[in-house]
């Protein structure tokens, strides 16, 4: 698996941006070149139509304007198809206005570059990447997949990071960091 320092992997990819009917409104090639200047919160799941993964895509909706208003650009994936995505949003209430992107690796190219294929069931594991600015991975959280991530713990980090202060355990934007010395 790709780890902290490590370059984002370079991809091309449809992801659905909207439910609507006209693919030519519901899908983008998104690649890695786009969103330039801007932090990145990439985080994948197994399967759509399954139990845990909506909890937490719903979870991360919840908190787009946060990331957002830290200049960072959420994008979500697995290695369903575009048309699974749309679907999915589309007969899924809480799904229906997502504002971020629904990646779709259904050639499992993106997934196998940042080596988080599960072995056993060949998808996605439930993996988050922060990727600062310059396409350097600074974060990597990966939970079991009967385990839903913490969405608001991924904002807390990104904070923490853009601080680019020495930051204590459970450390929150506003209070003190460490100094040494």
């Amino acid at each position: 698996m790709l780890g902290i320092g490590e370059k984002f992997p370079i991809f091309s990819v449809t992801a659905t941006v909207s439910t609507e009917k006209d693919p030519k409104k519901a899908f983008k090639t998104i690649t890695n070149l786009d969103y330039p200047g801007k932090w990145k919160v990439y985080f994948f799941w197994p399967k759509d139509f399954t139990f845990v993964c909506p909890t937490e895509i719903v979870g991360f909706g919840k908190l787009n304007k946060q990331f957002a208003d830290r200049d960072t650009q959420i994008l979500g994936g697995s290695t369903d198809s575009e048309w699974v995505h749309h679907a999915w949003r589309t007969h899924h209430e809480d799904l229906k206005n997502l504002p971020f992107p629904m990646l779709a690796d259904i050639k499992h190219d993106l997934c196998e570059q940042l080596g988080i294929i599960d072995p056993a069931g060949g998808v996605a594991q439930r993996a988050t990447f922060v990727v600062d600015p310059e396409g350097v991975i600074r974060f990597v959280y990966v939970t079991d997949g009967s385990v839903g991530r913490n969405p608001d713990e991924v904002l807390r980090v990104l904070d923490a990071l853009q601080s680019d202060e020495l930051c204590p355990c459970n450390w929150h934007k506003g209070e003190p960091t460490l100094v040494v010395g």
